[in-house]
């Protein structure tokens, strides 16, 4: 492989910018510590295995979109009620969940997807991306959990990400 000062001027300008904005300071110190990073981020990243996002069917986010806001207000009122009532009634749990995604973009919006509902937190994801563990705060039917998740949100998004 061959090493280049700069794998990708964009990169390299858009890192020293953001530094620079985010220091809100333009020492010289701030200066060099951007420029350093300019250098080095884009040699990193030029290193990652990159693996590009292939849309499918994009209209299968609206009726998502719309699911996960519903879920989103249910949750909050059940968490509310959850979390004001008697903690012993809680039943939480780690869970693993089995993936048909096999797109890493599309493993991530589903782990967005669920930590954005409230009572539950994707906390791994497996070395072959074949299983995802999620925190469910309260779990009567661990199956039920894994069945809702594959149907509610896993299959519309196999569609966007096939």
């Amino acid at each position: 492989m061959k090493l280049q000062l700069f794998p990708s001027v964009p990169q390299s300008i858009t890192v020293f910018i953001f530094w620079v904005l985010m220091a809100e300071d333009y020492s010289l110190g701030t200066l060099l510590m951007a420029l350093l990073l300019a250098l080095l981020m884009p040699q990193i990243s030029a290193r990652l295995e990159r693996e590009f996002a292939q849309i499918g069917n994009a209209s299968a986010l609206i009726p998502l979109a719309f699911k996960l806001a519903w879920d989103v207000v249910v949750a909050n009122i059940t968490v509310a009620r959850q979390v004001l009532g008697p903690e012993r009634k809680l039943r939480s749990a780690f869970i693993w969940v089995p993936l048909e995604l096999t797109n890493i973009h599309g493993i991530s919006a589903l782990t967005s997807v669920i930590t954005l509902t409230p009572g539950t937190v994707s906390a791994e994801l497996s070395e072959d991306r074949r299983h995802l563990l999620v925190h469910i705060l309260d779990v009567d039917d661990p199956e039920a959990v894994v069945a809702g998740i594959k149907q509610r949100y896993e299959a519309p998004l196999r569609k966007v990400f096939p």
